[in-house]
């Protein structure tokens, strides 16, 4: 299927306005959510609208920071503020698209031979960005993307946790929220403490 060119260039146009210029990984990452939102049947037939009984209905996690990470977003309109946007850096341009009212998953990423595909589709760009730029516009979803159903590996409950709980670190002293406390000797700890640790300390 071909890219609603409507949609598309209205969501590059938001896109681009949040990340002040237009990119290859922007457009892929537009790509990849609208196809995830299709995918879920969160999109109409058209690609005129997208649909949500609430706004947090989707959560998507992303694989990577950075500028496809702007463009799955506007596509999808998730926001880390919000709970509903995550990112894992697997250092992969991929998203994974759930559904929290049927519990559905897709993760899309782009096929191996997107690259490859970009030259043949704009052999005449002036260099392999704009060949990508231009092609990542209109490559059919079917050549572009691979989309596989999944299964997470955590409740969403989890993933979510519930609002307003929050409890105190029982070794820094500081506050924890949404469950994000690890138990230990039956005391809640920050990751920090319990050693899930991505900085140290430096002495005054």
């Amino acid at each position: 299927m071909k890219p609603d060119n409507a949609l598309l260039a209205e969501l590059l146009l938001e896109s681009a306005r949040r990340h002040r210029h237009l990119c290859p990984r922007q457009v892929l990452g537009v790509r990849l959510g609208l196809r995830g939102l299709r995918a879920l049947k969160l999109v109409d037939e058209g690609e005129t609208r997208r649909f949500f009984n609430d706004r947090k209905r989707l959560l998507t996690i992303v694989e990577t920071d950075g500028c496809g990470l702007d463009g799955v977003a506007v596509a999808t309109g998730c926001e880390v503020g919000r709970r509903t946007l995550r990112v894992l850096d697997y250092g992969k341009v991929a998203a994974t698209l759930v559904d929290t009212h049927t519990g559905k998953a897709v993760r899309v990423h782009p096929a191996p031979v997107a690259r490859t595909l970009a030259r043949r589709y704009v052999p005449d760009a002036r260099s392999r960005w704009h060949a990508y730029l231009e092609a990542y516009q209109v490559i059919p979803d079917e050549e572009l993307l691979v989309v596989k159903r999944v299964q997470l590996t955590q409740t969403l409950q989890d993933i979510l946790s519930k609002p307003g709980i929050r409890t105190t670190c029982h070794c820094c002293g500081e506050e924890i929220i949404n469950e994000r406390e690890v138990m230990v000797e039956a005391h809640p700890l920050c990751r920090h403490c319990a050693g899930d640790r991505y900085y140290t300390e430096i002495g005054e």
